[in-house]
């Protein structure tokens, strides 16, 4: 059976996020359902990128 992916709305795309489990800040790129669980692509200011379940990110500086 083929990987469905699907990019999901989020109120912050496109806005600055914190990784609360880590810390770490970055730019919300994207959302996307993989299966059961949301993983939010998050860019960084040195433009690398990083993934962490949609449910650990909230709006920076909260």
């Amino acid at each position: 059976m083929a990987e469905v992916y699907e990019y999901q709305p989020h109120g912050l795309l496109r806005k600055r996020v914190r990784d609360i489990a880590s810390g770490v800040e970055g730019e919300l790129m994207a959302v996307i359902a993989e299966g059961v669980t949301d993983i939010a692509y998050i860019r960084k200011s040195d433009g690398r990128e990083f993934t962490t379940a949609a449910a650990n990110i909230q709006a920076a500086g909260q």
